[in-house]
C-alpha cells in the first residue's frame, strides 16, 4: 500500500476530548505503529496529552482543540448535547481544516480518529475508530436517525477499526455489531487495552479501588457520593481521582488512600492488589476491567446511554455488578460481594496484524 521509500510513514493520531477514555485506548495502537517504526504524532487537548505523555514517549504533539462539550449535572444529557449539535458541527469543520494544514506541514500519511468526525484527508490513508456503530438513544425511534447521521461521517473515511470482536463473543453487544455496517471496510481489531494481568501472583491490598473518569461535573458527583458510601466500610480504599492535572488534596476517611491520576504501569499494580474495582461503565475502562479478569461495580454516568446499555449487558452475562448512581451505594457494595461473577476468558486482540497489513509495501 505504502513504498518503501515512505518510510518512516508519518502517523497522526486522535482522540476525541471525551474524558480520558478515548486518549487510554489510543495507548496500545500508538505502540503498535511505533515498534512499525512509524513517525507518530498524537493530537489532542492539554489534558489527554499531559496523560498521553506520561504513558508513551518517542512522539511528537501537536495541540487540538476538542469538541468541548457541556455536560449536564441530571439526567438529561442525550438533550443537553443534541443542543449544542451546531456547536459540534463547527467543532468538526474547524479540526477537518486543521487537519489539511498538519497533512501538508507534517507530510501526514496516516490519519486515525478516535471519534473525531472531522478528521478525513484526501491524500492520507484516514482511518476511523469507533466501537459505536449503532449510538443509543433515549428512544429507540430515534437511533435509526442517529445512525444515518454517523455512517455519513464514518463513510467519509477510507475505513473503520471497531475495538472489539467480530464473533458472537464480544463486549459492546449491539453498540459495535448493528444490522447494518458502514460502506466503507469495517475491520474489528479486538479491545484496545493499556494494561495485563501480572505473570506472578499478586497479594490483596486495597477491598475497593475506585477508578474515576469522564466529563465534569458528573466525575465529582460520582466522587463525593462514593466517598459517602466509603465512610462506614472497615476495608482499604483506593481512589484514583482521573485528574492528570489536579493538585488539590481531599479530605478523606482514614482507611482511604487517594492518588489525582496513575500511569499505565503503576495503575496495572494497583488493579492486581485489589479484589474489586468500582468504576464509570465506560468502553475503555470495560475493555481494562475484562483484560485483567478483575471483579467490577460499574456506574453508568445517568444519561449517557451507552454507558447505561454496557452495564446492563454485562451485568446480564455476570461479567459484572452494576447499579445506578442515584441507588444507595453503599447498599449495593455489599450485594456485590455476594454476586456471581461469571469473568469471562477472551483472547487477544488483533491490533498489531491490522497495523501490519495496513503498512504493507
Amino acid at each position: 500500500m505504502f513504498q518503501k521509500q515512505q518510510l518512516p510513514l508519518k502517523v497522526l493520531v486522535a482522540p476525541l476530548d471525551w474524558g480520558l477514555g478515548h486518549a487510554t485506548r489510543c495507548v496500545p495502537l500508538i505502540q503498535s505503529l511505533k515498534q512499525a517504526q512509524c513517525h507518530v504524532y498524537v493530537a489532542g487537548n492539554p489534558t489527554a496529552l499531559k496523560l498521553l505523555q506520561q504513558e508513551v514517549s518517542g512522539v511528537e504533539y501537536l495541540p487540538l482543540d476538542g469538541y468541548n462539550i457541556q455536560y449536564s449535572s441530571k439526567r438529561q444529557l442525550a438533550w443537553k448535547i443534541l443542543k449544542q449539535t451546531p456547536k459540534i458541527l463547527l467543532a468538526i469543520y474547524k479540526e477537518h481544516r486543521w487537519l489539511k494544514n498538519v497533512v501538508t506541514t507534517h507530510q501526514i500519511k496516516i490519519v486515525f480518529a478516535d471519534n473525531r468526525y472531522g478528521l478525513y484527508h484526501k491524500d492520507a490513508m484516514s482511518i476511523f475508530i469507533t466501537h459505536q456503530l449503532r449510538i443509543k438513544a433515549p428512544f429507540s425511534w430515534l437511533e435509526g436517525a442517529i445512525q444515518k447521521v454517523n455512517y455519513r461521517f464514518i463513510n467519509r473515511f477510507d475505513a473503520c477499526w471497531v475495538p472489539d470482536y467480530a464473533g458472537k463473543l464480544n463486549i459492546a453487544g449491539r453498540l459495535s455489531h448493528p444490522a447494518q455496517l458502514p460502506a466503507v471496510p469495517v475491520q474489528y481489531v479486538g479491545p484496545l487495552s493499556r494494561l495485563k494481568a501480572p505473570d506472578t501472583l499478586v497479594s490483596i491490598q486495597y477491598k475497593w479501588l475506585i477508578l474515576l473518569s469522564g466529563p465534569e461535573p458528573q466525575r465529582s458527583i460520582l466522587e463525593n457520593l462514593l466517598l459517602q458510601a466509603i465512610e462506614a466500610v472497615q476495608h482499604p480504599v483506593l481512589l484514583v481521582r482521573g485528574l492528570p492535572l489536579a493538585t488539590i488534596v481531599l479530605t478523606v476517611p482514614p482507611h482511604c488512600t487517594v492518588i489525582n491520576h496513575v500511569p499505565a504501569k503503576e495503575l496495572q499494580l494497583l488493579f492486581a492488589q485489589s479484589e474489586y474495582i468500582i468504576s464509570r461503565s465506560g468502553y475503555t475502562t470495560v475493555m481494562e476491567l475484562l483484560a485483567l479478569g478483575k471483579k467490577s461495580i460499574l456506574i453508568p454516568t445517568p444519561g449517557q446511554t451507552e454507558q447505561e446499555y454496557l452495564a446492563k449487558h454485562l451485568m446480564q452475562q455476570q461479567w459484572c455488578y452494576s447499579c445506578e448512581q442515584h441507588e444507595d451505594i453503599a447498599q449495593h457494595l455489599q450485594r456485590a460481594e455476594k454476586f456471581s461473577y461469571q469473568l469471562p476468558e477472551l483472547p487477544g486482540n488483533s491490533l498489531h496484524a491490522a497495523v501490519e497489513l495496513l503498512l504493507q509495501p
